[in-house]
C-alpha cells in the first residue's frame, strides 16, 4: 500500500503542472505499447492501473517501472521467506539468499529509474532498467553453480516476469527518446 501511494505521489511530482497531463486513454497505452516487445503485457499492466487515465508516455514509463519493483520486492521477499532455513540444505539456503539479494538490488536499480525518468535523464533510466533486467540471470548462474540444485519453477517464472516488465519500460524509454514525446 505504501509503495501504491509513493507511486502516486511520484507521478505528480513527474507532472507538476495540470496542463501537461495528456489523457492516459486506451489510443495512448495502445500507442505506447505498440513499440514494446511484449504488447499484450505493457497493455494489460498500463490498464489495469488507475493512475494511468492522468500519465502521459513518461508517467506510463514510471507505472511499468513501479510493476517491475513490486515484482523484484515481492521475489525478494519470496526467496528470503524460503532462505530462512526451512530445509537443511546449507547450499540451497545460501544461494536462495544470494538470489534475494540480487532481486533486492534490481529493485534498488528500478527505484533509481524513477528518479532518472523524473529528471527526464533517459539514458540513465534505460541503463538501471536494463541493470535490473540482468540482476535475475545472476540468481539463475547461482543455481548452475550446484548441479545437484534444481531452478524452481516459480523463480523462472517470476525471472521471466521482472525481464518481460522490464523490456516494456525499455521500449516506452525508447519511444520517449527517439519520438521525443
Amino acid at each position: 500500500m505504501t509503495t501504491n501511494i509513493f507511486f502516486l505521489f511520484l507521478l505528480f511530482l513527474l507532472h507538476p503542472q495540470p496542463h501537461t497531463f495528456v489523457n492516459g486513454d486506451a489510443t495512448l497505452i495502445k500507442k505506447t505499447c505498440k513499440n514494446t516487445k511484449y504488447y499484450n503485457l505493457c497493455f494489460s499492466s498500463l490498464k489495469s492501473d488507475p493512475s494511468s487515465p492522468n500519465a502521459d508516455p513518461k508517467g506510463l514509463a514510471v507505472i511499468i517501472v513501479g510493476i517491475g519493483m513490486t515484482n523484484a520486492t515481492s521475489t525478494s521477499s519470496y526467496l528470503s521467506s524460503k532462505s530462512l532455513g526451512l530445509t537443511n540444505n546449507t547450499t540451497l539456503n545460501s544461494v536462495l539468499k544470494e538470489c534475494a539479494d540480487k532481486y533486492n538490488y534490481a529493485g534498488d536499480a528500478l527505484q533509481a529509474s524513477v528518479q532518472d525518468l523524473a529528471n527526464e535523464e533517459y539514458d540513465y533510466a534505460y541503463l538501471h532498467i536494463t541493470a535490473a533486467k540482468d540482476y535475475p540471470n545472476a540468481c539463475h548462474n547461482a543455481f548452475k553453480r550446484y548441479p545437484g540444485l534444481i531452478y524452481p519453477k516459480e523463480l523462472a517464472n517470476r525471472e521471466n516476469g521482472l525481464k518481460h516488465i522490464c523490456e516494456v519500460a525499455m521500449g516506452i524509454i525508447d519511444n520517449l527518446i527517439n519520438l521525443n514525446w
